[in-house]
């Protein structure tokens, strides 16, 4: 039994599918850049980060001292930043880090030392 179809009007059907899937597939990255939340190739640099609270730092769900803790990362972990943006401030410092360690959590990026490029603004 063949695996394509026999008919021209048949095999026409099946190119202009492979077609439509292609475009669709070349369009997703430009529709996902839109969702900061769904990195794509593009929007998918990673950068990095090391844990300098010797206490550990708390991962929270707002970028804010006063939002719900969701986690925590011991001292000298390495953590994957997506992007900064300010909010409250600790200790002078107002930037605030999204984290992609498995969860989307905020870090105070007053303990996060920075490993290599400055993450891109949110």
């Amino acid at each position: 039994m063949p695996l394509l179809p026999r008919s021209p009007l048949s095999r026409l059907g099946l190119c202009a599918a492979a077609g439509a899937l292609a475009a669709v597939t070349a369009a997703s990255p430009a529709l996902a850049a839109a969702d900061p939340a769904q990195p794509t190739a593009e929007r998918s640099h990673t950068y990095k980060g090391r844990v300098i609270a010797k206490s550990g730092l708390l991962l929270r769900d707002k970028p804010t001292r006063s939002s719900r803790v969701i986690g925590s990362k011991p001292y000298g972990a390495i953590v994957h930043i997506f992007c900064k943006t300010r909010g409250g401030n600790v200790q002078g410092n107002d930037r605030w880090y999204l984290l992609t360690n498995g969860t989307w959590a905020w870090g105070s990026a007053h303990y996060i030392a920075n490993i290599g490029a400055v993450p891109r603004w949110c």
